[in-house]
């Protein structure tokens, strides 16, 4: 009997030992959003948001983008497709991408953005590529149809990996500008993000 209880006990320590492995802390607001950045090895919003602000702030700097200013000296008419999500995550919260790049593209107040009407109807008929890509014949006529000078087209990727018992994921969000008038690309950039459990081998 005392045997048996003697195992209960080790069992029982061994397990709360295991759980303390993983550490939680109970935080609110924005100190919440920091730490399940480095708590998790899912993608928050804040994620989405740190992406575009980056993805925003090399297209400001971006010397093909400056140069494509300097040559038509008025503000870029935009028309934004969707961002496509090529990671194997079925559950990506790419609508959150897509509503924050459109959000932080109009609130800088440097583009004039297609409006959600036409962009809507335009959007159901675009057959995508691969690598978020589309028919280049398909991009002249969004052209045409919506006046835009620049298309904005997205994809995000993600490559998991195992290291030091950690679960890592190496997010990439890639976009590309065109102008439409040209086919030429003004641009391309991409942010990177990584993502891991905190939790250890022997933990939960």
């Amino acid at each position: 009997m005392k045997a048996s209880l003697m195992l209960v006990s080790l069992s029982m320590i061994f397990l709360l030992t295991s759980c303390s492995s993983f550490k939680a802390e109970r935080v609110d607001g924005a100190k919440g959003d920091e730490k399940a950045l480095e708590i998790t090895d899912k993608w928050v919003l804040k994620d989405t948001e740190t992406a575009v602000k980056d993805i925003l702030d090399q297209i400001g700097k971006h010397k093909g983008f400056q140069r494509y200013l300097g040559e038509t000296k008025k503000k870029p008419k935009l028309f934004i497709m969707e961002v496509q999500n090529e990671t194997s995550e079925p559950y990506f919260p790419i609508a959150d991408m897509n509503d924050e790049l459109l959000n932080e593209f109009s609130a800088s107040g440097e583009y004039t953005i297609i409006d959600n009407q036409g962009r809507d109807k335009i959007l159901k008929e675009v057959k995508y590529q691969a690598e978020g890509m589309v028919d280049p014949a398909q991009m002249v006529q969004i052209g045409k149809q919506t006046g835009a000078d620049i298309v904005i087209l997205g994809a995000v990727r993600m490559n998991p990996e195992m290291r030091d018992g950690k679960t890592l994921k190496q997010y990439t969000v890639n976009m590309r500008m065109t102008n439409l008038k040209t086919s030429e690309e003004v641009l391309r950039v991409r942010s990177k993000s990584q993502k891991y459990s905190e939790q250890a081998k022997s933990g939960w």
